[in-house]
């Protein structure tokens, strides 16, 4: 029958969204049917999957050792500028010149020595030497070049030529001669090793010096060292949330209450996660560091799930046999979280896609969503059969922790105080007007008379809405203001020796920039004086460590005249070049011959910008100023720094899974906005998910989190986050039949509230551990996963109860249609009393 005035159309989307939302029902009812009819099997088979791949993870093990491979971009063209300046000048050619770890840092060992406050270094010359020849001394050393700097220099007032007053400190770089072999790699990291404690002995005998020692390996060392750091610490937070799962799960009735099946829930969670990081090491995949967010993001989502179980089982109807009420249960709730389950699913697996430009990311995401597979098995066959006997037990009026008989309510009142609470099944506390003796659990309870009629309050939601005003405000101003997470110190642990280098670097060196390779890849024609003011242009506002521009003074200075091409190189190759001082520039120039002529075909100049303490987005900025400048003027040249590998696109590598998580979310939500339940339900989820998900951008910003790999990890697992939470409070709340919004959300409240709040704080609980991790990438883990759980816990609670009181959808034609059957019972009663007068009696 269509009703009056409405569109064809939306009565075959309504009809269309009602026959998939009852298919769907249907599909999880008789799912959890199955369960309840083999609970045996499906714990089983879970049980067993987990046995094989966790014991394969343990003998599989590896950890990655691939740093650049891991957090730098992947495609950048840093790594194409690396490749043609080695292949222009080879390692093996250069590794005895200053400067010479342009192409790759390869194996070195550096130290910097610092003095007392108010001491100048340059007096310290007696340490600085027994350093210098201890370190000459070491065994396996190999043919080393020494490269130094000082920082904190004051220079003489006054001086014309810069000279040096004092100086606070002095950094000494060794770089080892291992070309590529793997042999003399093997050598070369053994000296690394012996260097690292040759500076830790040498710290004890000069007290008067602080020595602050950095190897190749050692950045490596110190980001694997916040996995071992955060061992005890992960098994804590493990502990805190089976307690609080436990405690939640608990009531006073001994028979309803299922403290066990909290327990229960956390740990089937634990054997996926077992499961997925075998299948994981199977696969050949190695462990890094950032993988350390996975139990948490897993445990997130499936203690969810058997929150959500729990709570459908209390809806259940307790007359019905266990069995039904598992498959009621089931087809309560596997319905969302099939759904938000698949939008883990979609969004990691785009995390995972060619489009991810950072291998960290792209490995978590793979991880990431092999967990999420078997986290929704386990759940709907582990838990699931868990629950099937925890029903059992409770027709069979068995204790819910003791599993004994309850006994009678007679045999009770014979028995001391302390076993009637033990043993009490809740009929005492249970008045006559109270169908449903679950009420009594404590949040809910809570939940029903205090806080639904608190937050619907109309004196309390001006301040709701001031509250999200507030709210929206640092968001949107810390999302203006987001930086780049391009250094890698971010992810190490805080009290790594890598760490304090890069301070006392960051403090006493940051007035420059690092050395960056300025290679000529083409022949040009350097005796022209056009390209002659070319090249000073490009080198203008940088010191420049110039071949051309010695050669130019050298010129100038023996008053020679090299206008042509034949002069130009006959005098360098012939004067300039065998002279002792400017001998190291041979291997700065690229000649080739061709009959008797001589052409220069490459050549290369080293540049340093002068910066300030921000250093490293100072040289991003010189890096985006040159490269443009490469392709449009006359001279072809390429910019390499070894670090340029870390920095090239950074910010747009890491933000990019975010935007194609956000866009998947965004595309399977509209594509399903007049199909799944209810089209204002999607539109009220986008809105929340696009206000948590900015809400903890801009307020992580705020609170000095850079956007790393883990700070991305954690702002796609937000968008899932808040779909997890709110999906299941706005679709029940779109789909209920009360007659005003204010009724709608206490029900919504009533029915999700338990689940949302015990899952929101088993979560935070278990985060407090990683404060107690000393690692950076840890700390950035705990605020961002803080921040996720607090924005969605605010906007379930105060936020959506209150701006649903005030917008679509409109709850008026329930009421009418309320009011329409009752009108309709009241004539039918009349009828009847006029046809049976007799029958009417007094009360």
């Amino acid at each position: 029958m269509r009703l009056p005035g409405a569109p064809a159309s939306w009565i075959w989307w309504r009809m269309l969204r009602q026959v998939l939302r009852r298919g769907l029902q249907s599909f999880c009812h008789r799912l959890g049917l199955c369960v309840s009819r083999h609970p045996v099997f499906f714990l089983t088979v879970p049980a067993v999957l987990t046995i094989t791949f966790g014991l394969s993870a343990l003998n599989r093990f590896q950890p990655e050792s691939d740093l650049e491979r891991l957090v730098a971009p992947s495609h950048s063209l840093a790594k194409i500028e690396r490749s043609l300046a080695s292949s222009l000048f080879p390692l093996d050619q250069s590794k005895s010149q200053l400067y010479s770890d342009l192409h790759t840092p390869g194996r070195y060992g550096r130290v910097i020595l610092l003095s007392p406050p108010g001491d100048n270094i340059l007096l310290q010359a007696e340490g600085i030497l027994q350093t210098h020849r201890a370190v000459l001394e070491m065994k396996d050393g190999r043919n080393s070049f020494i490269g130094h700097q000082l920082g904190g220099v004051v220079e003489v007032p006054n001086s014309k030529d810069q000279r040096v007053k004092s100086a606070r400190a002095i950094q000494i770089t060794y770089y080892l001669q291992t070309y590529g072999s793997a042999t003399q790699d093997l050598i070369g990291e053994k000296w690394e090793n012996e260097f690292c404690k040759l500076m830790r002995k040498l710290q004890e005998e000069h007290q008067d010096l602080q020595l602050y020692s950095l190897a190749s390996f050692s950045l490596w060392r110190d980001f694997h060292k916040t996995s071992i750091l955060a061992r005890s610490k992960v098994l804590v937070s493990l502990v805190l949330i089976l307690t609080t799962a436990t405690l939640s799960s608990s009531m006073k009735d001994c028979l309803r209450s299922k403290p066990f099946l909290g327990l229960l829930g956390v740990l089937t969670v634990c054997i996926s996660i077992i499961t997925a990081a075998g299948i994981f090491f199977i696969t050949d995949g190695k462990y890094n560091s950032t993988l350390l967010g996975i139990p948490f993001f897993a445990m997130g989502h499936g203690t969810k799930g058997v929150f959500e179980l729990l709570s459908g089982w209390r809806r259940t109807r307790e007359n019905l046999p266990f069995k039904d009420r598992v498959a009621d249960a089931y087809s309560d709730v596997m319905v969302t979280y099939t759904m938000t389950s698949s939008l883990y699913f979609i969004t990691f697996g785009m995390g995972a896609s060619p489009f991810t430009n950072t291998e960290a990311v792209k490995v978590f995401c793979q991880n990431m969503c092999v967990s999420i597979l078997l986290n929704y098995f386990y759940i709907f066959s582990f838990f699931g059969s868990c629950l099937v006997f925890a029903g059992q037990l409770e027709q069979n009026r068995y204790h819910s922790i003791f599993c004994c008989k309850i006994p009678s309510a007679e045999y009770l009142d014979r028995k001391p105080v302390w076993f009637q609470t033990v043993m009490s099944d809740g009929h005492q506390q249970t008045s006559h007007h109270e169908a449903n003796p679950y009420q009594h659990h404590v949040i809910q309870h809570f939940l029903r008379e205090h806080y639904n009629e608190w937050i619907t309050n109309i004196y309390v939601k001006p301040f709701v809405v001031i509250l999200y005003l507030i709210y929206a405000s640092f968001s949107f101003m810390g999302c203006l203001q987001i930086g780049d997470g391009a250094n890698i110190i971010n992810l190490l642990a805080s009290d790594s020796p890598s760490v304090s280098y890069a301070m006392v670097q960051q403090k006493y060196f940051s007035n420059y920039s690092p050395v960056i390779g300025f290679y000529v890849y083409e022949p040009l024609e350097y005796w022209n004086s056009s390209v002659q003011e070319d090249l000073r242009r490009l080198c203008s506002g940088f010191t420049a460590v110039s071949w051309v521009e010695q050669y130019y003074q050298f010129l100038k200075v023996s008053n020679i005249s090299a206008n042509n091409k034949s002069d130009f190189i006959h005098i360098l190759q012939s004067s300039f070049l065998k002279k002792p001082e400017f001998q190291h520039f041979r291997n700065d120039i690229i000649f080739s011959k061709a009959g008797d002529e001589n052409n220069i075909i490459a050549s290369r100049l080293y540049l340093v910008a002068r910066t300030s303490r921000d250093k490293q987005k100072e040289v991003i900025k010189v890096l985006e100023k040159l490269r443009p400048l490469s392709l449009s003027k006359s001279i072809r040249f390429i910019v390499f720094n070894p670090s340029f590998v870390f920095m090239d696109n950074y910010g747009l590598s890491v933000t990019v899974p975010v935007l194609i998580a956000g866009f998947g979310v965004l595309l399977v939500l509209i594509l399903t906005f007049f199909l799944v339940i209810h089209p204002l339900g999607n539109f009220w989820l986008i809105l929340s998910i696009t206000s948590i998900e900015l809400g903890v951008l801009g307020l992580m910003t705020l609170w000095n989190i850079d956007m790393d790999c883990i700070s991305i990890l954690c702002l796609i697992y937000t968008l899932n986050f808040a779909i997890d939470h709110c999906a299941p409070l706005l679709y029940t709340f779109v789909l209920a039949t009360e007659h005003t919004r204010t009724q709608c959300i206490k029900s919504s409240l009533q029915e999700h509230g338990t689940a949302i709040l015990q899952n929101v704080t088993s979560f935070l609980i278990g985060l407090v551990p990683l404060l107690f991790v000393p690692s950076n990438l840890t700390f950035t883990l705990f605020k961002c996963l803080l921040l996720t759980g607090g924005c969605t816990l605010l906007h379930c609670f105060v936020i959506l109860p209150v701006f649903l009181t005030f917008f679509p959808p409109s709850k008026k034609h329930h009421k009418k249609k309320k009011r329409a059957k009752r009108k309709e019972r009241e004539e039918i009663e009349c009828i009847e009393i006029q046809e049976n007068p007799d029958h009417v009696t007094t009360v």
